[in-house]
């Protein structure tokens, strides 16, 4: 069967466009399904180590503002719909994990060779009834995956006994709340180990109000969907080395040097720096996802390269936004409640503005302390206005991570 569809990511694109959520969420999505589908039966090889196409994707977005969920099943369910796919348990447990890789283990040929892979996807609307990330030995063997390593994985199970893998293989997408991620990840996983082989899809607001989505998709989204599923199919047939073009290495070079003369002001080192040495690693796992949602060629030119660079780029200006909680104290979150509660309001009366915040904040020596700090950094000001004193915007702004839905 040939494809019906150029480009399956600009496909699924337009079929997912009628609800609220950004278009990078819809994008990486999809970039989830194509991974899925192809599993570890593809690669990039460069002899001491071979990229695979999987990933770990994690839509972060405040409560109800964008439908994470949603979103991500949007793309997954037409995953599902693909022969031969395997999805794994809702909560990973070594247990489940085992049981599952056992059930999907299958082998392919390659150049006349047959090589056998147990390859899953995770599919979770709440990160953390998927995973514990206090779960050291879970989260080893997540990174020991994402890079790809070969050979069989043993585990001994009380139910089970001694249990071979061979040659296991996890794809991702999961979504959460930074305040989900404040309480879970401790600042010293920030910017290594997982949490830098993570692709983190930030978003605040919605890309546009669909009240009712009935009222707005397509008569012919079913159909669409059925064809999106077929090509889906076709491209969980490839199998074999995807090969870089003379001009895709030249490009690849060019910028290996060029990202490693950079600054990267914009991203904090100690948080990011694990992130930043495998930057070159989430790009070519998704040039792959691109060239394979294009066609069967197999190739992956620079134009492959330049749109995966931008795809990942695009998303570092928010990442401070994802972590943005961690490491701040409780006083720091109440307080920045208050100064955003002023900015949304315009201003209103000391007693309001301590009424506001006065759950944690009992004693009223303690507000006025931390009170006075955020007039000093001129965030807030007081002004008196007849027989009451005034809390009104400073000339300063906090950034939004969250949104701040609550601030109005």
């Amino acid at each position: 069967m040939t494809r019906r569809h150029r480009d399956w990511i600009t496909a699924y694109m337009h079929y997912a466009k009628h609800s609220e959520a950004p278009r990078r969420m819809h994008f990486w999505t999809a970039v989830s399904a194509i991974a899925g589908a192809l599993r570890r039966k593809v690669w990039i090889d460069q002899a001491y180590f071979k990229w695979y196409p999987n990933f770990y994707i994690c839509l972060v977005a405040p409560p109800g503002i964008v439908s994470k969920s949603t979103t991500a099943d949007v793309g997954i369910r037409l995953l599902r719909k693909v022969p031969e796919i395997v999805f794994g348990p809702d909560i990973v447990t070594w247990p489940s994990l085992v049981e599952t890789f056992a059930k999907s283990t299958i082998g392919f040929e390659f150049e006349g060779a047959y090589h056998p892979m147990s390859a899953m996807t995770l599919e979770s609307s709440e990160f953390g009834n998927l995973l514990n990330p206090q779960d050291k030995e879970m989260v080893d063997l997540l990174v020991s995956l994402w890079d790809g390593k070969q050979g069989s994985f043993q585990k001994t199970t009380k139910t089970s006994g001694n249990d071979a893998i061979e040659n296991p293989w996890i794809n991702l997408i999961a979504c959460t709340t930074p305040s989900w991620i404040a309480m879970n990840f401790p600042e010293y996983m920030v910017g290594g180990g997982l949490t830098s082989r993570m692709i983190f899809v930030y978003a605040d607001k919605k890309e546009k109000r669909v009240a009712y989505p009935k009222l707005v998709v397509p008569a012919d989204l079913a159909s669409q969907a059925t064809i999106l599923v077929d090509d889906l199919t076709e491209i969980s047939k490839l199998v074999g080395e995807f090969i870089m073009t003379p001009e895709a290495y030249s490009w690849g070079k060019r910028w290996y040097d060029d990202h490693y003369d950079k600054v990267h002001a914009h991203l904090d080192k100690e948080r990011f720096g694990g992130y930043l040495a495998r930057k070159q690693t989430h790009i070519h796992k998704l040039a792959m996802v691109l060239s394979a949602s294009e066609g069967d060629s197999m190739q992956i030119t620079h134009e492959h390269l330049q749109l995966a660079n931008q795809m990942v780029t695009d998303l570092e200006p928010d990442m401070q936004f994802v972590f943005s909680k961690i490491g701040r104290s409780d006083v720091t979150v109440y307080l920045e409640k208050l100064i955003q509660k002023v900015h949304a309001t315009g201003g209103m009366s000391y007693k309001e503005g301590y009424q506001y915040v006065h759950s944690y904040f009992p004693s009223m020596r303690d507000f006025e302390d931390v009170f006075a700090g955020a007039i000093r950094a001129g965030y807030v000001d007081c002004r008196q206005r007849g027989s009451e004193i005034w809390m009104i915007p400073g000339p300063n702004k906090l950034p939004s991570p969250e949104g701040e839905a609550a601030a109005t």
